[in-house]
Formats: C-alpha cells, sequence, structure tokens
C-alpha cells in the first residue's frame, strides 16, 4: 500500500470508532474508485447491507455526463432506494475521503433527494 492509500485507510477507522449505523438509522458509506463511485446504506447492528447504488448501474451508466454529475446520480438513487425502505435519516460515512469533489456531489444528490443527514 502506498502512504496515501495508507493514510486514507487510517483516516476511515478512526471515523469507523465514531460513527455506526442501525436498522432505524443506517450508515451511508461511500467507496470511490478512480472510474466509479459507490453507496450503500449498512446497518452495523446486524451487519448486513440494506441498499446499494453505483455509477455501473445501467440508468447512470447510459448518460453521457462527468463524473460529478454522476455522483450526483449515485446520491439521489441511493436516497430513493432508502426512501423506499422508509429510511428518512442516516449517517454519512465519508470513507477516509476529504468531504469534496465527488464524495460531496453523493452527499448533495442523497439530500436534495430528501435524506437527512
Amino acid at each position: 500500500m502506498n502512504s496515501k492509500t495508507s493514510a486514507r485507510v487510517k483516516i476511515k477507522y478512526r471515523i469507523r470508532k465514531k460513527i455506526s449505523g442501525a436498522a432505524a438509522k443506517p450508515r451511508l458509506s461511500v467507496f470511490r474508485s478512480n472510474s466509479d463511485i459507490y453507496a450503500q446504506l449498512i446497518d452495523d447492528n446486524n451487519g448486513v447491507t440494506l441498499a446499494a447504488a453505483s455509477s455501473r448501474e445501467k440508468d447512470i451508466l447510459a448518460q453521457k455526463a462527468p463524473k460529478i454529475e454522476k455522483s450526483k446520480m449515485v446520491g439521489a438513487a441511493i436516497a430513493r432506494k432508502a426512501g423506499e425502505l422508509g429510511i428518512k435519516t442516516v449517517v454519512f460515512d465519508r470513507g477516509g475521503y476529504i468531504y469534496h469533489g465527488r464524495v460531496k456531489a453523493v452527499a448533495e444528490g442523497a439530500r436534495e433527494a430528501g435524506l437527512i443527514f
């Protein structure tokens, strides 16, 4: 692991010590790769993923848009899936990434679609 990746992992564990998701208020976890972005709603008490969305889904992949716009769509998609499950509030887990760019776009897209955090 290079120093940048290991630093992110250390930050990720520091964040995870403080936050946790439950069935009523799950953790919205974000993972960012070079080309795609993924979001999950996780119930840490039972260790299950309640819903997931990514930029690899057919409706988002079909859009010819910049990565930031796709990230916003992922945020809206995870908020829509949360609404179907009756979830209104979540805990945001940025996964050790800086709250900027694509990670921020996921959060803004989810907020605009009705999630509260």
